[in-house]
């Protein structure tokens, strides 16, 4: 009996020819990285299906990074997802592509794009109220500007790693409100975050907004992504200015980003709002910038959350209308993460700090109970969201384990 075709995918295959996600692997010694869709458990290399297919796109593919993709803008994005599509499902491809296909469990995957800038946003209004409640509890949850603008922070874009890079515990100063004074050492309050990220594909010029409007000329595709967090060393140091060292030493995003053509059918409105906009970020008379992505977030390979995206208060075009309306620019590579996804439920909370009440209440888990991480344990998120015809199409899995300080 012959072999089964990779490209004879089962039905509904969450990784089938509605999806192809970009990422960028290598074979053998991994010295040559190059760009790849997946399809099911394969990658297929993109460049040489597209020279397969005479694409004149192909040279655009032929890079270890996606970035001169994303910087080429929307008109070729369309394009080469049209000729990847077609070299996957037209019989008349199948002999030629079929070469090109590699198992996954054979190829290394590699950080597929080249950072810029990274923001990180505080978007859900489920996170921000339990956060307040937490540590203001005799204050209101959400703080005056929560519902006039997304709050962000510029984070740190070097450490952002790819899907599979361990995790070394921090360490930093940590003070504990009844500590007479700071101790140095490895943090004790290590946290994840659940978050969806974004990639831009086209830039702005330096003084130019970039209106709601213009969300998906700009932005790319997006992805699964983890925002490691010390607790404890964030606790101490961020007033007044924020999130600095209990942040910046590790980002996990996922080896592969979904671009945006694929969620056509995952896209809604989001939340009702009960409070008035600016101009510049009311979205009332805009197409639906929602997306309706189902994260599962599991420690040890145990399912211990499921954050649903559709819940997020402030959007992706509102979080870069927001971040642009100063003038910053943006450049191709510039990744932001949603903040924290979660839902009203207590099993919707994409972090520990809330799954725990902030170590109050325990996890239950098979190999013994958590309130923040410990050493040798791994955090994997994955996700999916609405497809068409009834499918659903798969995010690329992000996961990350913590290894000791150093």
């Amino acid at each position: 009996m012959p072999e089964q075709s990779p490209l004879d995918l089962p039905e509904g295959d969450p990784f089938g020819p509605h999806n192809l996600p970009y990422g960028v692997f290598s074979t053998g010694d991994g010295s040559t990285r190059r760009i790849g869709v997946r399809l099911g458990d394969h990658v297929l290399d993109a460049a040489a299906a597209a020279r397969a297919l005479r694409s004149a796109h192909a040279d655009l593919l032929d890079r270890p990074v996606l970035n001169p993709l994303l910087a080429a803008g929307r008109t070729v994005w369309t394009e080469v997802r049209r000729t990847l599509t077609s070299a996957v499902t037209d019989p008349q491809h199948r002999e030629a592509v079929e070469p090109l296909l590699h198992p996954l469990a054979s190829v290394t995957m590699h950080l597929p794009y080249e950072v810029a800038d990274y923001v990180d946003f505080y978007a859900s209004e489920h996170h921000a109220t339990n956060v307040g409640r937490m540590f203001r509890p005799d204050g209101d949850a959400l703080t005056p500007n929560w519902k006039h603008l997304p709050i962000g922070y510029h984070g740190r874009s070097g450490t952002l790693v790819v899907s599979g890079t361990d995790v070394v515990r921090p360490s930093g100063q940590r003070k504990a409100p009844t500590d007479p004074a700071p101790v140095f050492g490895p943090s004790v309050k290590l946290d994840i975050e659940a978050e969806v990220g974004f990639v831009v594909g086209t830039p702005s010029a330096l003084g130019e907004p970039v209106a709601l409007a213009d969300f998906r000329e700009h932005v790319f595709g997006l992805f699964l992504l983890n925002d490691w967090s010390a607790r404890d060393i964030q606790a101490w140091e961020y007033v007044p200015l924020g999130p600095f060292l209990g942040k910046s030493f590790a980002t996990s995003v996922s080896a592969w980003v979904t671009p945006l053509d694929a969620l056509e059918d995952a896209r809604i409105a989001p939340p009702a709002r009960d409070f008035p906009l600016l101009p510049y970020l009311d979205d009332a008379e805009t197409e639906p910038a929602g997306y309706d992505l189902h994260i599962t977030v599991s420690i040890n390979g145990q399912e211990v959350a499921h954050p649903p995206f559709a819940t997020m208060y402030w959007t992706a075009a509102q979080q870069l209308a927001h971040m642009t309306v100063n003038g910053a620019s943006l450049r191709t590579g510039d990744v932001y993460g949603s903040g924290t996804v979660s839902g009203p439920e207590t099993a919707q909370r994409g972090s520990l700090l809330e799954l725990t009440w902030n170590g109050r209440d325990a996890l239950e888990l098979t190999d013994g109970k958590r309130t923040f991480l410990e050493d040798g344990d791994t955090v994997t998120l994955t996700a999916w969201a609405p497809g068409p015809n009834g499918t659903r199409t798969a995010l690329g899995e992000v996961t990350g384990t913590i290894t000791p300080a150093r």
